[in-house]
């Protein structure tokens, strides 16, 4: 693995647009933007202001030839991933990296049965607080993304290039011993939080001064750690309590992703969230009753949003 020149990012939302922004800045020429010609046209006419900066990015529409990336970095919503799939095409060659960046602990197998595995590294981001109205998205700059290989004990060249990557551009990462445990654990806090304050539509302070509210968000996390204890991954009751103070330590007005979608009438990420843990419960013989509940009540206010608009 040489040195990370061509970088091609898929998804400009809050956190692809984070990392597109720090890419940019390093420099404009490494980084293009795979997008369809209509959201291509619309960044380009309005531009997209990250951090109340405005970036014109290189855009390219997926039907157009490229040269192969070295890097891709995947950070769509759950329901664009088959797509997106699809339109990374032809940025992929023989030594391309593929890091997703997405929610849950699906994306990288989806990619990987059309890529190869060999060709994945699994990733996530932790603590962004990102907003998006629109072409305009501001986050707080204490995110960090965590990566690597399955087992990072002993750096892979492809996490190499990819750290020295980071290094360059002023990319905050944490490369985890175990990177599959650290997947579920962050997995096991979106299955809380995402969907517990999407249906209560709450913001972080509903969590911090109503007991009932804790007591819903422990009950799904707790879904996810008994699961990962099935399948060998074994999260702690300690990470489950981590999350709990995670939530009290959060700005109270904040609000998750999820709850955004769902305010804003978009289509949420519950088959990834509720729809796996409930896959995986009848798989492993777990009973998951407080995410068959979640998947059914988000899913709900998806389709009267849709009846609305």
């Amino acid at each position: 693995m040489g040195e990370i020149k061509k970088v091609s990012i898929i998804g400009l939302g809050g956190i692809g647009a984070a990392y597109a922004s720090k890419l940019h800045d390093m420099d404009p020429g490494c980084l293009t933007v795979i997008a369809n010609k209509e959201r291509v046209d619309r960044y380009s006419s309005k531009g997209v202001v990250v951090n109340d900066k405005s970036y014109d990015f290189n855009y390219a529409v997926p039907e157009e030839e490229a040269e192969p990336a070295d890097l891709i970095i995947v950070s769509v919503k759950f329901h664009h991933l088959q797509q997106a799939v699809k339109d990374i095409k032809n940025h992929v060659g023989p030594h391309t990296i593929i890091l997703s960046l997405m929610n849950g602990i699906s994306s990288e197998q989806i990619l990987g049965e059309e890529y190869r595995m060999e060709k994945l590294l699994y990733g996530m981001v932790l603590a962004i607080d990102a907003e998006r109205k629109d072409n305009n998205i501001s986050y707080a700059s204490t995110a960090k993304i965590y990566f690597g290989e399955a087992d990072n004990s002993v750096y892979s060249d492809k996490v190499k290039a990819v750290k020295a990557l980071f290094d360059k551009a002023n990319i905050e990462y944490i490369i985890p011993d175990n990177m599959l445990y650290t997947l579920w654990w962050k997995f096991m806090f979106n299955v809380g939080i995402n969907q517990t304050s999407a249906v209560l539509r709450a913001t972080y302070k509903v969590f911090q001064e109503i007991k009932e509210a804790e007591d819903l968000l422990r009950a799904a996390m707790m879904e996810v750690l008994v699961l990962s204890r099935e399948i060998g991954i074994n999260l702690k009751e300690s990470d489950l309590e981590e999350f709990v103070s995670l939530v009290k330590r959060q700005s109270p007005d904040s609000k998750t992703s999820m709850l955004q979608d769902v305010l804003a009438g978009r289509k949420t990420e519950v088959e990834m969230l509720a729809g796996t843990v409930c896959e995986l419960g009848e798989k492993h013989g777990v009973p998951t009753p407080i995410n068959k509940v979640l998947f059914n009540m988000i899913k709900t206010i998806e389709k009267q949003s849709e009846h609305k608009h």
